[in-house]
């Protein structure tokens, strides 16, 4: 723990309105330091993690907007405004950010732990996938990037020191800033295996044999459509966890050994790992915390060979790489993956070493620093 005391110390993060991997550093920062407040343009209880309820979080103006508040993704024109807004007067302050609470103002020093720079301005593709890149959200994102990215960067300019979560999103920081000696901590997994077990309404039928699981954000760069499909083709059952813009076309081509899940709590979330044959994770992402969730229970993961999962899988230990996000490539990974006699134990000592006791260790030393 930092010299620092709580009152000393505030977090900020972007927006607590899902529960994701970057939701989950800003409940492992608010146990190390409780007392301190969470600073956030929009918070929304239902959509969020349960234990920030306890929390004292402080939202900007547009949280009373509802609309807004489910989805902020439509406050994308407002969202510098409504950052600038966020003033946080402690004199230090841990900022949790994929995008938007770099630029709150801040009367103090600032530890920016980065999940990666703005996906909207610096990987706009990705982030619309190809259905959303001619789109009307996807036009109006193309006409707002290039002041987006010069209050991105001048937001930057301001802040003490960055810290990034994986050596891809290191790589990412340096070069779009122009920042050198960007240190790396990586996030915690931190869905104990200990505690009590609840089956997903609807996939009890599927848990005798077990099956395939996807734990992600409905986003089109997520490729849980690649994920479905290649379940299918490998004739599995396929468990779905997470929600998002994409749910109704995912649903639309699901069969029925598909089951969706969302609002999950950690219960469920520990019954899905506990009967998963291996977890699906076809996507480019910055960190990807979930196949460490999934080592922690022994279950391997196909992954994507690219991104956060370079840094979290290692091929034959705790997963298998696959070269493309295609239905080809990952229903190949499966069979590979479920054909393969696996050490759990060594998929549970290689979880056991992004620990949240670590990260809350790293994280204390670079506050210390400031």
């Amino acid at each position: 723990m930092s010299e620092q005391t709580p009152a000393k110390i505030a977090i900020a993060h972007d927006y607590l309105t899902q529960k994701g991997g970057a939701e989950r550093v800003v409940l492992a920062l608010h146990r190390m330091w409780p007392d301190a407040p969470i600073y956030t343009t929009f918070y929304d209880p239902e959509g969020t993690f349960p234990e920030f309820k306890d929390a004292h979080i402080i939202t900007s103006p547009l949280n009373r907007v509802g609309l807004l508040r489910k989805d902020p993704r439509r406050a994308l024109p407002l969202l510098p405004l409504a950052s600038s807004l966020m003033h946080v007067k402690e004199p230090v302050a841990v900022v949790s950010t994929s995008g938007w609470a770099h630029g709150f103002r801040y009367d103090g020093a600032t530890l920016v732990y980065c999940h990666t720079p703005a996906r909207w301005v610096y990987l706009l593709d990705d982030y619309l996938g190809e259905d959303g890149r001619d789109s009307i959200k996807g036009r109006v994102a193309r006409v707002l990037r290039p002041g987006l990215r010069r209050w991105d960067r001048a937001s930057v300019r301001r802040r003490s020191r960055y810290v990034a979560n994986s050596t891809v999103v290191k790589e990412r920081i340096e070069d779009v800033y122009g920042l050198d000696g960007v240190d790396l901590v990586f996030p915690p997994h931190s869905v104990s295996t200990d505690g009590p077990q609840e089956p997903i309404p609807g996939a009890e039928r599927l848990a005798e044999d077990g099956f395939l699981l996807s734990v992600a954000r409905l986003m089109p760069y997520k490729h849980v459509d690649v994920a479905i499909e290649a379940a299918a083709r490998a004739g599995r059952p396929l468990v779905v966890i997470g929600k998002g813009p994409e749910e109704a076309r995912l649903r639309a081509m699901a069969g029925e050994d598909v089951v969706f899940g969302q609002d999950l709590t950690d219960a469920q979330l520990r019954w899905a790992y506990a009967h998963a044959t291996a977890l699906i994770a076809a996507s480019h992402e910055d960190f990807g915390i979930t196949p460490l969730e999934a080592s922690a229970w022994g279950v391997p993961t196909v992954a994507l060979r690219a991104g956060g999962y370079l840094d979290t899988i290692v091929e034959g230990v705790n997963g298998v790489f696959v070269e493309e996000p295609t239905v080809d490539a990952v229903a190949d990974g499966i069979e590979r993956a479920l054909g393969r006699d696996w050490d759990r134990d060594a998929l549970r000592s290689h979880a056991a070493r992004f620990s949240e006791a670590e990260f809350a260790r790293q994280i204390s030393d670079a506050v210390g620093s400031l």
